[in-house]
């Protein structure tokens, strides 16, 4: 007789296991389905977050920032270096170190919280008074019923038509975070967040690093002026090579290494050759095997599940969360929804404010923003006053010797109400949560004007735009 459970989460990366463990505080019988293996076969959980994505990547952002700072920056501190090396396979080891504790400590979460997990492929076979379900793993196939689902399926890396990625010379995310030798020219195809990231870490270890953008514009998804200025950062004489507008053609693999034929902005040809290629053109949700035609489940054109505003599917009783459903692809974003999810099948009332939720890009300088754009607040014709403060002002900051960049507030005309805080600095990741705290209760730049922030502090860069909305900054 099939097992039967009150919720079975399908996928266990950050939207899945954040799902499967408010579920299971809330006393519903949980079960989580992972297909996950490692490289040496062992089941794992955590999805592409914890073992391919942003989690590993972070870890090499590191290494690698204390390579280049080790190099080039503690000069200013009086302190002289020579002879500076590092140990790639060292790099990668900490990496993995990090990456098994991670996903160690989910499996430690699932069995202190009594989820089932089980371990294969799962899809959907038949609905009625339950969801009939089959999970296809090492040891075989079993039959299980759930009488609620969360997919929770996640993405994968999209890949150029007609181009094989082998993840040793041809890359996605995977292979770029294992390379066993430090490409000496790197190519990178697209300069969104991953293709920026990944372009950093080799970059810094010794890759000159050229990339080709389709898109007109950089980082089209940011605040202009963020983007403006990120852009004269990351294009510094040394730094990344970064070309826009252009058309890729032809990519081949060589003796030598890989050929890409492409069109620049202006329509001529070029030609980009590199040891080794990355393939950063966005992701796409992972929808194929689900067994969506056997049961009906709407998917839009983008593969998507088509979901409402509290993630409930086109089936009863069937949600979907994180990168499977529309929205940023983001883990946080997917981590809110699982936990709404949960609390909604539990009788309570879930929510999540999607105008209250943070983007990160890892680079340094880090590049955050919550809320709307300047573009977007002149698009929709909102009255609005702009407040910004450079980190080049602010003692902390000098003292680190990190003084890159600024944080800039968008306030309603009428009411002062924050609609949008963007900021391109050093930890930019961090200060941003003031941000969302005063979007998400509806605070004004005065409050954040008026609170008191420590000084000397990052912090305090925050407090100065807000005063600068009402042009009364005090120390710049």
């Amino acid at each position: 007789m099939a097992r039967t459970f009150d919720v079975v989460v399908i996928g266990a990366g950050p939207a899945g296991y954040i799902a499967a463990i408010r579920a299971a505080q809330l006393g519903l019988n949980t079960a989580c389905i992972e297909k996950w293996r490692t490289a040496d076969g062992q089941y794992a959980l955590g999805g592409t977050c914890l073992n391919v994505g942003c989690i590993p990547s972070k870890a090499l952002l590191e290494s690698s920032e204390n390579y280049e700072r080790t190099q080039h920056r503690l000069a200013a501190h009086g302190i002289s270096v020579s002879g500076v090396k590092f140990d790639l396979q060292a790099m990668l080891e900490r990496k993995n170190q990090i990456v098994r504790k991670m996903t160690g400590g989910i499996a430690g979460l699932f069995k202190r919280n009594k989820i089932t997990w089980l371990q294969g492929h799962g899809r959907f076979v038949s609905g009625g008074t339950t969801w009939k379900l089959e999970v296809v793993g090492e040891q075989g196939s079993e039959a299980i019923e759930a009488h609620h689902v969360i997919v929770a399926t996640g993405s994968r890396a999209r890949h150029l038509p007609g181009l094989e990625v082998d993840n040793r010379i041809v890359c996605d995310n995977e292979g770029a975070l294992a390379f066993d030798a430090v490409p000496p020219r790197l190519g990178v195809i697209g300069a969104g967040v991953i293709g920026l990231e990944l372009g950093s870490v080799w970059r810094r270890l010794g890759s000159k690093v050229q990339m080709l953008e389709a898109l007109p514009s950089f980082l089209g998804a940011a605040d202009e002026a963020i983007a403006q200025e990120a852009w004269k950062v990351f294009t510094r004489p040394g730094a990344l090579e970064i070309e826009l507008g252009v058309g890729v053609g032809a990519v081949q693999r060589s003796a030598s290494g890989v050929r890409v034929d492409y069109t620049t902005a202006d329509g001529k040809a070029s030609v980009l050759e590199c040891d080794r290629l990355i393939v950063a053109i966005g992701r796409v949700p992972n929808t194929e095997g689900l067994g969506a035609d056997q049961i009906g489940l709407k998917i839009d054109a983008r593969g998507c599940i088509e979901v409402d505003k509290n993630c409930r599917a086109s089936l009863p009783r069937i949600y979907a969360i994180g990168d499977v459903v529309r929205g940023p692809m983001l883990a946080h974003k997917g981590e809110d929804e699982g936990v709404m999810v949960a609390e909604i099948i539990a009788g309570q009332h879930g929510h999540v404010n999607y105008d209250a939720i943070p983007w990160v890009m890892y680079t340094m300088p880090e590049i955050a923003w919550v809320g709307k754009t300047e573009q977007q607040l002149k698009a929709e014709g909102v009255a609005y006053r702009s407040g910004r403060f450079p980190f080049a002002y602010n003692g902390r900051a000098l003292g680190r010797d990190e003084a890159d960049g600024f944080i800039k507030i968008l306030a309603d005309a009428a009411t002062d109400r924050i609609l949008g805080v963007h900021a391109i600095g050093s930890l930019a990741s961090e200060l941003i949560a003031e941000a969302v705290v005063a979007i998400e209760f509806g605070a004004s730049s005065e409050d954040i004007a008026r609170i008191c922030h420590a000084h000397p502090s990052m912090a305090e860069v925050m407090r100065e735009a807000a005063l600068a909305v009402d042009k009364r900054s005090l120390n710049g």
